[in-house]
């Protein structure tokens, strides 16, 4: 089995003002914060021993959760003093991180079939695996392309809408080694999609796509946000928990 990351310390600007006093993860869907949505996400698919990587509002965090006893997983917590960005943060918890794991975005809602996506993962020998799914317009996120084998060949991170080449995107889910921590730097800012990926493509590392299908959001802005409520409210979504 693996172990789980949930990166949890973004400030949520294009949620204010719903995030001036309340860390992005904590946002309301329905009757729970968003973060508890991953954490049932991955317990569905054997995950109990997750790292949670804090920084803006963290104790809001780390009071509600604690140590993870009452949804039966463990939360082990790390902290930082300033934004380190996403890879940074998973480096933050390199002492944690000694076998492989899954990482999930904490303002992320899916029911993607991680179980699937550990075996094509393992199937493949990645180093990374990148979980993608299609969207209409793609110029907020990482769009990427893989070959025939389902290796990555190339990642534009939001685009301009003359250099879309795809409607594939990243959804912020990922499978990884722990040897990629040996590719990020200990206390320095360091991005997955605008440092990290880029540099693992020029060394031509093993970095995978898992095209997968089932429910996808992410609450990033207002219009994500309600869009999110209302497919849960209408039932047609069923997501784990």
């Amino acid at each position: 089995m693996m172990k789980g990351v949930i990166i949890a310390g973004g400030r949520g600007s294009r949620l204010r003002p719903l995030t001036n006093e309340m860390p992005k993860p904590m946002i309301p869907i329905l009757d729970k914060p968003v973060m508890e949505y991953c954490i049932e996400h991955l317990k569905e698919h054997g995950i109990t021993e997750i790292a949670v990587t804090v920084q803006y509002l963290s104790n809001k965090i780390m009071d509600y959760f604690g140590d993870g006893r009452k949804y039966d997983v463990n939360l082990t917590y790390f902290e930082e003093r300033r934004p380190l960005g996403t890879a940074g943060s998973i480096k933050n918890a390199e002492e944690f991180l000694d076998e492989s794991f899954v990482v999930i975005y904490g303002d992320i809602i899916s029911n993607f079939n991680l179980t699937k996506g550990m075996q094509f993962h393992r199937s493949k020998n990645s180093l990374v695996t990148i979980f993608m799914t299609d969207v209409q317009n793609p110029m907020d996120y990482g769009i990427i392309r893989t070959n025939e084998t389902g290796k990555v060949t190339r990642f534009l991170e939001k685009p301009a809408r003359p250099e879309i080449f795809t409607n594939q995107i990243n959804t912020g889910i990922y499978i990884m080694e722990p040897e990629i921590l040996h590719y990020i730097k200990k206390g320095e800012t360091f991005d997955f999609s605008l440092d990290l990926f880029p540099m693992l493509l020029k060394k031509d590392c093993p970095i995978f796509g898992f095209k997968t299908n089932g429910y996808w959001s992410d609450v990033g802005n207002m219009a994500k946000y309600e869009k999110t409520v209302h497919d849960l409210i209408d039932g047609s979504i069923i997501i784990s928990g």
